[in-house]
């Protein structure tokens, strides 16, 4: 039998985590494959509806990550995200969903390195945690 490997989306904010996303390919440093990226203008711009429904289509974890704070490029989207993340971790829990399957991470666009460490610390908590399974549709 195989050893588990999750299924992260990452939500990241164009200006400053994608960015270091992409130091992180063109530096060729190594982290885990386990993340899909989805590239957002800003972290404030994440639906809590869209964590949602990306633990129900398959993902056992979700990273949002975006601006330090006090650097966003929409002034205070970071800022929002922070509170909505919070809430999110409240609605995971009152669901019955362990609130540590999502990350919330602060990534310049300088720190390549800094992104492969977070999603390296993400992959091995989610490993910990096992599969989602209560939460993913299913399919007819």
């Amino acid at each position: 039998m195989s050893e588990f490997e999750p299924n992260i989306v990452a939500f990241l904010c164009n200006w400053c985590s994608y960015a270091g996303a992409d130091l992180t390919g063109t530096t060729r440093t190594h982290y885990p494959p386990t993340v899909k990226v989805i590239r957002v203008m800003c972290t404030g711009r994440v639906n809590p509806l869209f964590v949602l429904q990306a633990l129900r289509q398959g993902a056992d974890g979700v990273l949002i990550s975006g601006c330090h704070p006090g650097e966003c490029h929409y002034l205070k989207g970071n800022f929002l995200a922070r509170r909505r993340f919070l809430l999110m971790k409240n609605l995971l829990e009152y669901i019955g969903i362990n609130p540590s399957r999502i990350r919330m991470s602060w990534v310049s666009a300088s720190e390549g390195k800094k992104f492969a460490d977070v999603i390296t610390e993400v992959t091995e908590d989610i490993k910990k945690l096992g599969p989602l399974k209560s939460f993913k549709r299913e399919i007819l």
